[in-house]
């Protein structure tokens, strides 16, 4: 028996060490660890009735059980550290996956609803074409005046214009005339906001189409759905050509 105030135990592969000073307890401990409260010897001898102290191992053994005891310890801590590290990376991939899920949800919806408005659009645009170019009121609908303001007949084609197609109908109304129903080309004679040549082709729009604006919107509306589809095909047709 070794004696002393504090004494500790451990068992590996089926030994029992009994060192006088603390251990470093092991996957395989069993007994006091490093630092425990002093037992008696009674007590002890209870403990380690059925195993072998370090002494009564041969001196050539000894190594080998400290051994194997350090070889134990690294491999429980290796097989912890894997498990850790699996759970870590299956969790990593729940997360990516996840994020990747949402980015592909968000980026259908954007495409959905882009797909929806051009679907829209061309819905306007055909429904305007059929009903002879006029969105929402007839040209013959505004009130006759002496004179017209740009505002005021931008107003006019705003309502007769299907809102989707109303940008490039005014791009190329800014080109042709800069939104002056009178204008007049000196050299040729093309004439109003469309700059028809010759002049009299807005007549079949209406018989007032010198000094009404919206006849003459009607006109440049039918034209530009009749020979180009929209008034968007007709500016991207001007774009290309400088005319139309």
């Amino acid at each position: 028996m070794l004696e002393g105030n504090r004494v500790s135990r451990i068992s590996v592969r089926g030994f029992a060490v009994a060192s006088a000073t603390a251990v470093t307890a092991v996957g395989s401990v069993v007994g006091v660890a490093s630092g425990s409260t002093a037992q008696t010897n009674d007590a002890a001898e209870a403990t380690a009735a059925d195993t072998t102290l370090l002494a009564d191992i041969p001196a050539g053994q000894q190594a080998q059980v400290q051994t194997a005891s350090l070889t134990q310890q690294a491999d429980a801590q290796a097989i912890a550290a894997d498990a850790s590290a699996k759970k870590d990376a299956e969790e990593a991939a729940r997360k990516a996956a996840a994020e990747t899920a949402i980015a592909k949800k968000k980026a259908a919806e954007e495409k959905a609803a882009e797909a929806a408005k051009e679907a829209k659009e061309r819905l306007e645009a055909k429904a305007a074409a059929s009903r002879g170019g006029i969105d929402v009121r007839d040209s013959s609908s505004f009130p006759v005046q002496g004179s017209y303001s740009v505002a005021q007949i931008q107003a006019m084609a705003r309502q007769m214009v299907a809102g989707g197609q109303f940008a490039c109908f005014s791009n190329i109304v800014d080109h042709e005339s800069s939104w002056n129903y009178q204008a007049v080309n000196a050299s040729s004679g093309a004439y109003g906001l469309f700059q028809a040549l010759p002049a009299g082709k807005y007549a079949s729009a209406g018989a007032d189409w010198r000094t009404n604006p919206a006849t003459q919107i009607k006109w440049g509306l039918n034209y530009m759905n009749e020979r180009y589809g929209s008034p968007c095909q007709a500016w991207s047709f001007w774009q290309a050509n400088h005319w139309y």
